[in-house]
């Protein structure tokens, strides 16, 4: 990106259950004055209204999946699932994805409830805004920490409801049960967000990023419950792993435990950093946890030409 970030959006309710995006949002629609910055027009969207109306994550199908090609290019009507008709509206609202008329940043405010932290959610490793934006978050934040999870894997990589913009970043804040608001959680997601904003008002002043290296996430591998021949579940996360994402899991370490006390280690090749431990929302998913290996990226310099 050279040319200045005019177009901003701010999406709360893409799982309507997660509580600290919508109310952030809700209260920014009726009073944006926080999020405005010089020469930047900042728009709060609460991209799934009817999960928000019910508290529950999706309707009819999951929203943060659904901005495929295939369903983009649908033709569009009311025999579509709720949340596919809402990925085209969003698309012509914010997208096309992947045209010089997309929004230039999109952040999506998403709650877990793993002990996560404030965790910022990278879709490419070759985004050099998004590295400076995030180095940028990470000392102004410094010495609480916020890891950045890199989605870019072949398979599980998915398409969200941010991947309409330029430059989409993910706000994963937790721990926080679905349906409640937390205090810390949610001044944890403002400050972020605050001072996110603050860099992309600076870069479109003109301030030069020198480069920068960023440490990340990269996910690995999906973890799935153990299970028997029907597919129910036969084991829980272990308790020496329970919380503790982003600490080394090595191989012969505890991860899951039966019903009947058993422990079930750890069997890969070397040491893996996992996260979403436990999360609620990926039960259906048939996922435990994702493992993620450490890497440095660098990030070339940037300024506004």
């Amino acid at each position: 990106l050279s040319y200045p970030a005019r177009r901003v959006a701010i999406f709360g309710g893409t799982h309507g259950n997660e509580m600290s995006g919508v109310t952030l949002v809700n209260l920014w629609i009726q009073n944006g004055k926080e999020i405005q910055r010089k020469g930047v027009e900042t728009k709060p969207f609460i991209t799934n209204p009817r999960a928000v109306e019910k508290c529950t994550r999706y309707v009819d199908t999951d929203l943060n999946r659904a901005f495929t090609t295939e369903n983009l290019s649908a033709p569009s009507g009311d025999d579509l699932p709720y949340e596919v008709q809402r990925a085209q509206q969003i698309n012509e609202t914010f997208g096309p994805k992947g045209s010089p008329e997309a929004y230039d940043v999109i952040f999506d405010l998403h709650n877990t409830t793993s002990n996560m932290g404030c965790t910022l959610i990278l879709e490419s490793s070759k985004d050099h805004f998004n590295l400076q934006m995030m180095h940028y978050i990470k000392k102004a934040i410094a010495p609480d920490s916020c890891p950045v999870l890199l989605t870019e894997h072949p398979l599980l990589k998915y398409s969200t409801s941010r991947s309409v913009a330029k430059h989409p970043i993910g706000l994963e804040v937790g721990p926080q049960p679905q349906g409640v608001l937390r205090s810390n959680i949610f001044e944890s997601m403002r400050l972020v967000l605050k001072h996110a904003l603050d860099f992309i008002e600076l870069f479109n002043e003109g301030l030069e990023f020198p480069p920068c290296t960023v440490d990340v996430f990269r996910v690995s591998e999906k973890m799935d419950y153990p299970r028997d021949t029907n597919g129910n579940i036969i084991a829980m996360v272990h308790p020496n792993l329970q919380d503790c994402d982003w600490e080394p899991l090595n191989p012969g370490d505890p991860m899951f435990q039966t019903f009947d006390g058993t422990t079930i280690r750890y069997e890969g090749a070397g040491t893996v950093y996992p996260t979403f431990i436990n999360e609620a929302a990926y039960y259906e998913k048939q996922q435990a946890f994702v493992t993620t290996r450490r890497e440095t990226l660098a990030a070339g310099a940037i300024k506004k030409t």
